[in-house]
This record gives structure tokens, C-alpha cells and sequence, in this order.
């Protein structure tokens, strides 16, 4: 069985930061490439980063870029998703994902094929 494990979500206020944590476990993903999404009610699930654990390409979504950061541990098998300066809009369950996904469609949540249980993120104004 596989299992990826969110962590480190929170409340926090505007402007502040909280680092997600995905932790894998039953396999490793060394050829995979992880993504980070996210989703509020009512609203359909978001794409925010994703990270290639070869060579640790890097891909953002427009609306994080610049505040959000995705990196990797590969001796704890575990990648993270920094999170800066955090607004109300923010405010969703996180996922990370984990697939075999060309980088031409890294942004596509369909090529994700194994996800985590989600971590609750809220951002007071």
C-alpha cells in the first residue's frame, strides 16, 4: 500500500507562513513527479507547484508564484510546499499527488494517480 501524508497545515494570519509537509511512504517516488493542489468548497480543485524529484524541476501556478515554494528530502522521502505571506484566499484543504506526469502536463491533475489525505489550511485577515 502507498500512502502519502500531509502535515503542517494550520490557522494562521494574513502575511504569515506555514510549510506543508508529504511524506511517502511504501515506495519511494524517485521517478514521479510531486504535485501540490488544492481545493475550497464549492470550488474545483487547484494546481499550485510541482516538483520532478530527478533533477527537481520546479513548476508553479500563477497565482502562487513567487510565494509558494515546493522542495524535496529525498533521504526522508518527503517533499514540502513553503508558504509565504499567506492570504484570506489561501484558505482551501491541501493535497499532494504523486504520478508519472510529463512535465508538458504537470499542471494536470489528471496525471496524478496517487494522492494524500489532505491537510486544512485557513488564513485569517
Amino acid at each position: 500500500q502507498v500512502d502519502l501524508v500531509e502535515s503542517g497545515g494550520g490557522l494562521v494570519q494574513a502575511g504569515g507562513s506555514l510549510r506543508l509537509s508529504c511524506a511517502a511512504y511504501g515506495r519511494t517516488f524517485f521517478e514521479h513527479t510531486m504535485g501540490w493542489f488544492r481545493q475550497s468548497p464549492g470550488k474545483e480543485r487547484e494546481f499550485l507547484a510541482a516538483l520532478k524529484w530527478i533533477g527537481g524541476d520546479t513548476y508553479y501556478a500563477d497565482s502562487v508564484k513567487g510565494r509558494f515554494t515546493a522542495s524535496r528530502d529525498n533521504a526522508k522521502n518527503t517533499v514540502y510546499l513553503q508558504m509565504d505571506n499567506l492570504k484570506p484566499e489561501d484558505t482551501a484543504t491541501y493535497y499532494c499527488a504523486a504520478g508519472m506526469v510529463p512535465s508538458t502536463y504537470a499542471k494536470v491533475e489528471s496525471w496524478y494517480n496517487y494522492w494524500g489525505q489532505g491537510t486544512q489550511v485557513a488564513v485569517s485577515s
